[in-house]
């Protein structure tokens, strides 16, 4: 059974910074690539960062600068450093592992910005 559960969300200040964790279990982490995706209510979830298996990484211009994302293959775990926080980073903050037609999600940690 695969598992992602994240971890480090909370309330920060702008200006702040947090870190989030996801933990991977019943997968070959390795292999996969994984993201962090980010939904507010109403709105569609929208990409935040993806670490692919090789190592790169790519991010949208939204958070270009701002975030940082990395993986643990060791841990089964993936980061996301995420820094300069804004407002609008205000969301809930999914884990997704993808490799060919296989995705799988967790069940999101919530991320708040405001002072």
């Amino acid at each position: 059974q695969v598992q992602l559960v994240e971890s480090g969300g909370g309330l920060v200040q702008p200006g702040g910074s947090l870190r989030l964790s996801c933990a991977a279990s019943g997968i070959i982490f390795s292999v996969y690539n994984m993201a962090w995706y980010r939904q507010i209510p109403g709105k569609q979830r929208e990409l935040v960062a993806r670490i692919f298996r090789s190592g790169s990484t790519m991010y949208p211009d939204s958070v270009k600068g701002r975030a940082t994302i990395s993986r643990d293959n060791a841990k089964k775990t993936v980061y996301l450093q995420l820094d300069k926080l804004k407002p609008e980073d205000t969301a809930v903050y999914y884990c997704n592992s993808e490799l060919g037609g296989n995705n799988y999600w967790g069940q999101g940690t919530q991320v708040t910005v405001s002072s």
